[in-house]
């Protein structure tokens, strides 16, 4: 059966090219114009991934991804003519999981669609290198080993790996670390995830648990680790 992409684009044009190639690509699209009709239609049904885009009519693209959030783990990815930073990162922070910025290639689209889908199912580490958890010792663990981590970084890992592949953008981690709401500068995070690599390195130096995506955040994504 092929994954149901929800297409929310309010010009008919481009909804069309967008669907012709998706079909093409081995998608089913479903096409809704207006913020509206898109929540409407996942009140009712269920997809793979939405492409969103933020111009539309009615409820704003931003308002619809915020929606969605607040229930579902739905990969979205975000279509927009907006290209700065401010857009980007407020995109990323409501949830959304991808942004591509107009105008771009129909191949580009699916190719980023397909690479949102992979994320959703990361590949295990062996079994002897995964990663496990134990909340009621806060503790680490990997290739039987303990990995010794502050009470933050612990915190920390296991808000990335509680959603593989989920991008986290580094107020919501800090979020996540502080349940006393403290100030800390983002730099903060960048030093923890710094540590924590080094930590799980010692004891699984041939797999990177946690992924960065350059000014956006981090995500927990299982890749081998080049080593020199």
């Amino acid at each position: 059966m092929s994954p149901v992409v929800l297409l929310v684009e309010d010009e008919a044009p481009i909804a069309r090219l967008l669907a012709d190639y998706l079909r093409s690509d081995g998608f089913e699209p479903i096409w809704q114009r207006t913020g509206d009709a898109a929540l409407n239609w996942l009140a009712e049904n269920e997809a793979a991934l939405m492409l969103l885009d933020l111009g539309l009519p009615g409820v704003p693209g931003m308002e619809v991804c915020r929606r969605v959030r607040q229930t579902s783990t739905l990969p979205i990815i975000m279509l927009t003519g907006r290209d700065n930073e401010m857009d980007r990162v407020l995109g990323l922070e409501i949830g959304a999981d991808d942004y591509i910025c107009k105008p771009y290639s129909l191949r580009e689209v699916c190719a980023r669609v397909r690479t949102v889908l992979r994320r959703g199912q990361p590949a295990p580490a062996p079994a002897r290198e995964q990663l496990i958890l134990d909340d009621d010792a806060g503790r680490a663990r990997v290739a039987g080993r303990d990995v010794l981590l502050t009470v933050v970084e612990y915190q920390l890992l296991r808000l990335l790996a509680a959603r593989p592949g989920r991008l986290f953008s580094r107020a919501q981690l800090i979020d996540g670390m502080y349940a006393d709401g403290r100030v800390v500068t983002e730099r903060t995070v960048d030093s923890h995830v710094r540590k924590i690599r080094q930590k799980l390195a010692v004891v699984a130096p041939r797999v990177e648990f946690i992924q960065s995506a350059y000014g956006a955040g981090y995500r927990y994504e299982i890749a081998s680790r080049r080593l020199s």
